[in-house]
């Protein structure tokens, strides 16, 4: 979906790693909402434009961005990995947002909300995890590179990563995605699934329970990693993965109200 906004750009990393990430940043109320899209999705999709007009309508400050690879933004998809994305995830965070946030993430960009407050509340200051005051995830697509990728990749597949670097992996959203050697061996670094955490704060979760890229099961499973916070997952019996229909949407808004409530 086009928009008439023209992004500014950060400059992420140095060196041979440097690339130019494109970003959406309009000043509001808060809490704001800084938005995190999915594996080649970027900053105008259906979710991330009806998100700019509600939070338009409301006066509410709202920052959106595209990870390297996607979108506006620099360097080469198949050069991504998610500690790459995640870094650039924290830059636009720490350096663009001001003020309490609600982070929205979906898909992959699930895994990095989570990620990003990880790492936030891992850092000595806190300062950047207590402006974090909720996190809402549709069909969190956490550990993807492992549970969903590597582990449901047939012998054919791994070969093809193992041996040639990249395997194209056919896509019901358009041309095939490239599964990265990279991708795949440097997102070990960022696995949730091998310890119970505490995020510290709510965490709402949407999923469709007729989703065939991010199972319902998977969410179920992310409530038992998830300690000591409100966790609520909000079954869509009839939503699939993208649930970006107007009755999806509306669930969504309502979310982000209950947390910034």
């Amino acid at each position: 979906m086009p928009s008439s906004e023209q992004p500014n750009f950060l400059t992420v990393g140095s060196g041979a790693q440097q690339r130019s990430i494109a970003y959406l940043a309009r000043p509001g109320k808060a809490p704001g909402v800084f938005w995190l899209q999915g594996f080649k999705s970027d900053m105008v999709s259906t979710k991330a434009t009806a998100l700019a007009e509600w939070t338009t309508k409301r006066g509410t400050a709202y920052t959106r961005f595209d990870y390297s690879g996607h979108g506006q933004s620099g360097g080469r998809f198949e050069d991504g990995t998610i500690g790459r994305w995640l870094e650039e995830s924290a830059a636009v965070f720490d350096q663009v947002t001001d003020g309490p946030q609600i982070i929205v993430g979906s898909s992959m960009g699930g895994h990095l909300a989570l990620l990003l407050l990880r790492k936030l509340r891992a850092e000595a200051t806190n300062e950047g995890s207590n402006r974090i005051g909720g996190v809402v995830l549709i069909a969190p697509a956490w550990d993807m590179t492992e549970e969903l990728m590597w582990k449901n990749a047939g012998p054919e597949a791994r070969r093809a990563i193992l041996e040639d670097g990249v395997w194209y992996r056919p896509s019901q959203y358009g041309e095939p995605y490239a599964i990265t050697r990279g991708l795949i061996e440097e997102g070990r670094n960022h696995l949730l699934g091998t310890t119970p955490w505490d995020p510290g704060r709510p965490v709402e979760i949407i999923h469709g329970r007729l989703d065939p890229d991010v199972p319902f099961s998977h969410s179920e499973r992310l409530i038992k990693i998830l300690r000591g916070a409100p966790v609520n997952l909000t079954e869509v019996p009839d939503g699939e993965h993208r649930l970006s229909r107007p009755q999806d949407l509306d669930l969504l808004f309502e979310k982000i109200n209950k947390l910034a409530a």
